[in-house]
Formats: C-alpha cells, sequence, structure tokens
C-alpha cells in the first residue's frame, strides 16, 4: 500500500513565536508524526504550499486539484487548515478512482495537547477503508464532501443536516 501525503499548511503545521505573540505556518508536522506512529506502509509527503487556510483560493485548490488528477498514486492524505478545508474538500470531488482525506488540527502539531496526531491517524484508517471519494477526519469523526462544515463556536466540525 502508497499512501501520497499532501501538505498545504495550516494549524497543524503552525510555529508560535512567543516575543512576537503570533503563529506561523512553519515546515511540515506529517513526516515526524508518522515517523513516532511507526507506520509500516510505503509513503512519500508533498509539500505544495505552507499558508494558513484563510489564505488558499480557488487558484490553490485548482493547484491542489490538477496535482492529484495527474497523480499515479489513488490514495491521498492531505493536511490542511481547518477554516476552509470544507471548501477544499468540495473542490477535489469528482476525481476518478482517487480517495482523498483531508484533516489538520485545530491545535499545532508542536503543542503538547493537540489534535493533530489523533486526526493524522484517523485520516490515515480512513484513506485504507473509504471507497474512492473526498472526506474529511476531524472531531473524531468522518464525513462526506459537501456535507460537513466548521463550527467555529464549539470548534469542531459537524455534519450539515
Amino acid at each position: 500500500m502508497f499512501i501520497r501525503f499532501i501538505t498545504t499548511g495550516g494549524t497543524i503545521d503552525k510555529i508560535y513565536f512567543d516575543d512576537l505573540s503570533q503563529f506561523e505556518v512553519g515546515e511540515s508536522q506529517v513526516q515526524h508524526i508518522l515517523g513516532e506512529g511507526r507506520i509500516e506502509f510505503e509513503f512519500e509527503v508533498v509539500a505544495l504550499m505552507h499558508k494558513d487556510s484563510l489564505e488558499i483560493d480557488d487558484a490553490d485548490r485548482r493547484k491542489l486539484r490538477d496535482f492529484i488528477e495527474q497523480d499515479r498514486a489513488s490514495l491521498y492524505v492531505i493536511t490542511h487548515g481547518t477554516d476552509t478545508m470544507p471548501e477544499t474538500a468540495e473542490a477535489l470531488r469528482g476525481l476518478k478512482n482517487k480517495t482523498i482525506v483531508l484533516t489538520g488540527a485545530l491545535t499545532p502539531a508542536r503543542f503538547k495537547t493537540t489534535d493533530a496526531v489523533f486526526n493524522v491517524g484517523m485520516a490515515v484508517a480512513t484513506v485504507q477503508v473509504a471507497k474512492p471519494g473526498v472526506y474529511i477526519a476531524m472531531s473524531g469523526q468522518v464525513f462526506e464532501a459537501g456535507a460537513v462544515r466548521k463550527n467555529r463556536a464549539e470548534n469542531r466540525f459537524e455534519r450539515i443536516t
């Protein structure tokens, strides 16, 4: 089994600068998370962007879609910022013979208390068992693209009813 990981930035990769009291997107933490998880499958990590999801626009979504469409892999885990993750998931719908799972974190992976490791693990499990399509693995659940939103007030993802 081979999984292509694509990183786009977002909170999962953010670094806190104490002197400035701000966050910036840093290097991807996926390689580190997978190493600590002692995974036993083949993978490659492609850093496509280093952006906060509020900076990701339609041109970036097209770049991501084009990359996946032209790539030979069939299983993808994409790390993405949470604010616009549902929009990106919808932009990837309809790609034939591809299983795509987007995930991220509500707190940076570098923090001692983070949801990043759990979310990446859920995404890895989901991409192995889900039928081709686009999904979001967040908040301990798996959602189909087009049927999920981020509830900013509750700081979680939820199904659209």
